[in-house]
This record gives structure tokens, C-alpha cells and sequence, in this order.
């Protein structure tokens, strides 16, 4: 009996200890079944690029790491959602994204600027927040503040009650109220100009915007001009005259002849000039859509159209100056915005010098020569920015 016991005891010890040996197998196995799995599900995510920050990430939070003694609040999109009430009131969109009205903790209004997804290289963050951080300005709106949380970017903004510009040169007087009288236009057009001076000679570093035009002109509720949109902005030490640029950038009818001619000559801060000339023109020749009749309308390029209507001394009645003030105000606009689009960079004057001749009487005023190249016409806002990449 005893001896038989004995043997039982020992087969049992014999059987756990394979038992114990087999499930340990087992389990180690399994183990490294699941880390393979783990290994390749993450290299499958790192080559469709949700496992692995992209470089370009990188480089955004890199930058926001060197600029950290900007005075700019960082927020998650979680606090992006709550501002906008999970983005309900939209204020517009374009080729960066849409815009949306949010409200703050404490109460103030703000535009929040929300990028595209798909924006690959994100120098459209970068350059906006590089350009506009560095600014303070009354005539450069206000950047409060930022979100980058992976592929969520946005932009938050001071808010401005009365939109942008465009719509306000670009309607009709019998179709709503929204037409601003002359003297308003001309505030305004003083304005940018002192904005765009300060973009060119106040900073620290020389700040060329590439995208001046009614649309990215924003106004307060006293209709105070602020530029804004420096997704193409481009930094350069005030000592360089000329730049590099890779591609053409900015929105047709508002570029300047030599970004797409390098013959012309090198780009340069007046490139801006000549976008703030053609959007002074815009201003201006706004004002003749305006009027349903249909007696000053014509099919000629408006530049080389109004050149010709000074050239004969003819009033500008017809663009919506009603009385001898108004028409000195769209003059003197016109005028000065001719001199901004003459076809060669050196012939136009730098913004300090546009601001002192739109302060002059009209009579000093000098008749500026025909630009020698004509741009194609303007097209639809919505579908003319022909690049927002940066070098």
C-alpha cells in the first residue's frame, strides 16, 4: 500500500510539472505571436502615417518650442469645439479652410480660423503665426491664439463685426445697405496703407504680406481696416531689396507683373505695392456696380479704362462720386493706385510715400504713365489664389 502511494504521488508531481511546462509554452508563444502582431500593426501605421509624427509636425512644434516667449495662448481642440459651440456659426471659407465665430471664457467674441486636414506642409500655420505674432498694429488684426493637436490646426482672432471689405465695394447700392460713403473708402484706403507701411518698415524684421486684396481686409465695428490672412506671408531682413519665391503666389488680378515675369524684376515689398494699387482700383471701380445703368460698364481692362477717363479729364461720376468732394476723393484714389501698378517694381512708390499722396491735394498730384503691361482680368475670390506654399 505504501509502495503504491508512493508511485502515485510521484506520477502527480510528474504531471503538474509537464502541465506547468506546456502552459508556459503556451503562453510564451502566445506572447510572442502578440508582439509580432503589435510590431506589424504598428509599422502598417507608421507607412500610412498614424503611428509616427510627421516631420512636418515636428517642424510646427519645433517652432512653436523657439517662439515660445510669444505672448500667444495654446489651446486643445477640445477648447476650440466649446468657443464655437462645435463650430456653428460659420463666417466664411476658402482655400486655407473656414472661419467660424467663437466666444471666449471671458466673455469676448473671436474668429477662429480652422485649417484644412489635408494642408500637408502646414507652412500655412507656420508663416501665420511666425508673421502675425510679431505685429501690433491697429491696422493688422489681432492673433489671440493657436491649436495644434495632430492633423487639428486653428487660428483664433480678434473678431471683427463688420466682415471684410469686399463685400461692401462689391454689391449693389439698390440690393442692400451696405455701401460706404467716400470719405469712408478713403479712411479705409489710408488705413491698409498705414498697415501695410508698417508690415514693410515698423517690424523688426520686414513682413511681405503676398495677398493684399478686399477679402483678406477686415473691419471693426467703427470700420477700422485690419489686413489679415498671412498664410503667405514671407519674412525677409529689411536689408534685402529682392526675394526668392518658388512659385507664384497670391490671386490673380492682385499679383504683380514680376511674380509671374521674372524679366520685370526681382519681388519685392512692391509686390504689396501693386496689390494695394489694384485693390485702391477695386475700390474705386467698385463703386460702378453700384449703379444698375449700364452707361459707364465696358469690356476694357479698368486700369487702362480709367487711366483713359483721367487722360481726358472726364468725371468719375459714373463709379459713384455724386458731388465735386466725392470725385476728388476718387481721383486722388485712382491716381495713387497707378502709380502702385506701374509695370516695373522701381517706378512704384513704397508705402510711406503712397500714404503722403493720398494726403495731398489733388491738384499736386502727378499723372503717373500708362502701365506698359496690362494684367489678365480678375477672377471669382473664391477661385483665384494660385498658390499657398512658401519657401
Amino acid at each position: 500500500m505504501a509502495g503504491t502511494g508512493g508511485i502515485t504521488i510521484k506520477n502527480e508531481v510528474i504531471v503538474g510539472v509537464v502541465s506547468a511546462v506546456v502552459v508556459s509554452g503556451v503562453i510564451g508563444l502566445l506572447f510572442l505571436c502578440t508582439n509580432h502582431c503589435c510590431c506589424e500593426i504598428k509599422s502598417w501605421m507608421r507607412r500610412i502615417g498614424l503611428c509616427k509624427t510627421s516631420k512636418v509636425d515636428q517642424n510646427i512644434e519645433a517652432f512653436i518650442r523657439n517662439h515660445g516667449s510669444l505672448a500667444l495662448a495654446r489651446y486643445k481642440f477640445g477648447d476650440v469645439k466649446k468657443m464655437t459651440n462645435t463650430f456653428k456659426d460659420k463666417l466664411g471659407q476658402g482655400g486655407y479652410g473656414s472661419v467660424y465665430k467663437g466666444k471666449l471664457l471671458n466673455g469676448d467674441a473671436v474668429a477662429v480660423k480652422l485649417l484644412k486636414a489635408s494642408q500637408e506642409n502646414g507652412e500655412d500655420f507656420i508663416n501665420e503665426v511666425a508673421s502675425i505674432s510679431r505685429t501690433s498694429h491697429v491696422n493688422v488684426v489681432t492673433l489671440l491664439g493657436f491649436c495644434f493637436e495632430g492633423k487639428q490646426k486653428a487660428l483664433i482672432y480678434e473678431f471683427m463685426p463688420n466682415g471684410s471689405l469686399d463685400k461692401f465695394i462689391h454689391n449693389d447700392r439698390d440690393k442692400n445697405n451696405l455701401c460706404l460713403t467716400w470719405e469712408k473708402l478713403y479712411e479705409i484706403a489710408i488705413g491698409i496703407a498705414r498697415g501695410l507701411e508698417y508690415l514693410h518698415r515698423g517690424c523688426n524684421t520686414r513682413i511681405l504680406h503676398f495677398d493684399i486684396k478686399p477679402h483678406n481686409i477686415l473691419l471693426d465695428e467703427s470700420f477700422c481696416p485690419k489686413i489679415s490672412d498671412f498664410g503667405l506671408a514671407k519674412l525677409c531682413p529689411k536689408k534685402e531689396s529682392v526675394i526668392s519665391i518658388s512659385e507664384a503666389r497670391g490671386t490673380i488680378g492682385y499679383l504683380a507683373p514680376e511674380i509671374w515675369n521674372r524679366n520685370i524684376g526681382g519681388v519685392s515689398h512692391k509686390s504689396d505695392v501693386y496689390s494695394y494699387g489694384m485693390m485702391l482700383l477695386d475700390m474705386v471701380g467698385g463703386r460702378k456696380n453700384m449703379n444698375v445703368e449700364t452707361k459707364c460698364s465696358t469690356d476694357k481692362y479698368f486700369p487702362d479704362y480709367i487711366y483713359d477717363q483721367l487722360e481726358q479729364d472726364n468725371s468719375l461720376g459714373c463709379n459713384g462720386a455724386n458731388n465735386m468732394e466725392e470725385n476728388d476723393i476718387a481721383k486722388r484714389m485712382t491716381i495713387v493706385g497707378l502709380w502702385c501698378i506701374q509695370t516695373f517694381p522701381s517706378q512704384r512708390p513704397p508705402m510711406s510715400r503712397v500714404i503722403e499722396m493720398l494726403e495731398r491735394r489733388l491738384d499736386l498730384l502727378e499723372m503717373p504713365p500708362k502701365p506698359v503691361i496690362s494684367s489678365p482680368p480678375r477672377l471669382k475670390l473664391e477661385s483665384s489664389t494660385v498658390a499657398n506654399t512658401t519657401t
